[in-house]
């Protein structure tokens, strides 16, 4: 399942394979066959290094879809957030100020 979650969100990115090879220093050939599925147990280093090329927690690449996921539009909205320079504490400051002025009306 490693590969079915790490082609979703390198095209949930916007890259292609040979982009997201040029990015991490990764093998084409190598994420091809990661992305296929094929018996292969990515080492956690490697895992590591797409993880932070796409944007995402390694726990993402690991995680079972039944302990939660993010559709392509939440991951293109978090990515557009990031490539504009919105910052962890800013989004939260958001959010915290979304919440009091909720309560209040």
């Amino acid at each position: 399942m490693i590969g079915k979650r790490l082609k979703k969100y390198r095209q949930a990115r916007g890259l292609s394979i040979s982009q997201l090879s040029a990015q991490s220093g990764v093998a084409k050939s190598y994420l091809s066959f990661i992305e296929r599925e094929n018996t292969c147990n990515p080492t956690v280093h490697i895992l590591e290094v797409l993880a932070s090329v796409l944007g995402i927690p390694v726990h993402w690449l690991l995680m079972d879809d039944s302990m939660g996921k993010l559709d392509s539009e939440w991951i293109a909205l978090v990515n557009k957030a990031i490539d504009i320079g919105v910052t962890k504490e800013q989004f939260k400051e958001y959010l915290f100020l979304k919440n009091q002025f909720n309560e209040i009306h």
